[in-house]
């Protein structure tokens, strides 16, 4: 039987880690790689146009997940079938949700290493998932 992993990813360094040790942990299984789209991020990120620009931030954020994805599975030798995902909102809300509607065995996921203070004021996505998570999760540094 197949096994099928989840990967949340964005574009820090240890997403890319947590992609490339399930591919070498795992190297038959299923690998679904999803990225959220956070709104709050357009009201936020100056590149992306602040609130002037609310419209054309969507479409660009969908983009940059699509070049994530390529850019996490071009060098990606895989045995397992890959697909990516691209859902809207919080991200640890999104993950626990894929994980009700989807069959899933396990996730993978990296984690920021954020400690102290900015752990308490930003919060860890990977601890959220790994706490509500039904499934076994992996956190990768």
């Amino acid at each position: 039987m197949t096994r099928r992993l989840l990967i949340p990813v964005d574009r820090s360094p240890q997403a890319s880690a947590a992609v490339h040790h399930a591919s070498e942990v795992h190297p038959e299984a299923d690998l679904v790689l999803l990225n959220v789209v956070e709104y709050s991020e357009s009201l936020t990120d100056p590149e992306r146009g602040g609130r002037k620009q609310a419209e054309g931030w969507y479409a660009s954020a969908r983009e940059d997940a699509e070049a994530l994805f390529e850019d996490l599975t071009a060098d990606l030798d895989h045995d397992g079938d890959v697909t990516t995902v691209i859902r809207d909102g919080s991200p640890p809300g999104e993950i626990i949700d894929y994980l009700s509607d989807h069959d899933v065995d396990q996730v993978v996921i990296g984690s920021h290493g954020r400690t102290g203070a900015t752990r308490i004021l930003i919060g860890s996505v990977s601890e959220s998932v790994a706490r509500r998570s039904q499934v076994p999760v992996t956190i990768v540094h």
